[in-house]
């Protein structure tokens, strides 16, 4: 790891491993690509690894990360010029602004999901991780599962309502 004290490079691995999932979605929200996001979440952790001798212990690491990532996400926008959807400068700063605004929602309702996955029975579960696994679709799904295309449909649909109600339930359960 560039720079990284000898003393912090565990602390460093251990922080990434736990919020590298995170800073991806939060620079996905800003990029019209997954490879795009994929080529700014490299550039974001090296310089992470470079500057985190500057990070202060028990602040916010992934607010800081994600202030890495909108200034590499910046950069890049030039890059994306050439793209049939770019947005203004302001519009990216107003989605920062909403994800960033939105981060403590966000985690409750990752939570509830996590919790909403393991009430599935097993083959409703595996039917819709594999889908959303990257690269996968609903034809990876339904022969994971042996299941016809229009049983995955069907069940992808009866399931996705399922999450969707038991996360609002979860949720609104945590708030009260």
């Amino acid at each position: 790891m560039p720079n990284a004290d000898p003393d912090r490079s565990a602390e460093l691995v251990q922080l990434m491993m736990r919020y590298q999932r995170r800073i991806f979605a939060y620079i996905h929200t800003l990029v019209p690509s997954r490879s795009d996001a994929e080529d700014i979440l490299q550039e974001t952790s090296l310089t992470i690894c470079e500057k985190f001798k500057d990070f202060e212990l028990g602040t916010n690491f992934y607010s800081w990360s994600c202030q890495i990532a909108y200034w590499k996400v910046r950069a890049a926008r030039k890059k994306f010029a050439t793209s049939k959807v770019v947005f203004n400068q302001e519009v990216l700063d107003v989605i920062a602004q909403t994800r960033g605004d939105m981060e403590e929602e966000l985690d409750h309702r990752h939570g509830a999901l996590s919790r909403c996955l393991q009430k599935l029975n097993d083959r409703d579960r595996r039917m819709i991780l594999t889908r959303y696994e990257s690269g996968k679709n609903v034809s990876a799904a339904a022969q994971a599962c042996g299941r016809s295309i229009q049983g995955a449909y069907k069940a992808l649909t009866r399931i996705r309502k399922a999450l969707f109600d038991c996360v609002s339930f979860e949720v609104s359960t945590e708030q009260v």
